[in-house]
């Protein structure tokens, strides 16, 4: 019969650095210990966040060509048609 209960654990020994780290992370981010050890546990075992995909257009950066059809067709978009204005 498999519990689908959180379970519990004690941890020991755990170095001086390591308690700094995860007690310096719960004071930075406002949560508890017990959600930072969680959070760090779940990363280290693969189980954390999901990569986070982006959907900017970085990839874009650089990869501008100069074309003259297109600077010719901007400059034909911002001419000001007078009949319009008046």
């Amino acid at each position: 019969m498999k519990s689908s209960q959180a379970k519990q654990y004690t941890v020991r020994s755990l170095s001086p650095q390591l308690d700094r780290a995860l007690r310096q992370k719960s004071r930075e981010t406002g949560k508890s210990l017990n959600e930072v050890v969680l959070e760090t546990l779940e990363k280290g075992a693969g189980l954390g966040e999901q990569p986070i995909e982006y959907r900017d257009l970085d990839a874009l950066i650089g990869t501008w060509k100069e074309d003259q059809e297109f600077d010719a067709a901007l400059r034909a978009q911002d001419q000001i048609d007078p009949h319009l204005w008046s």
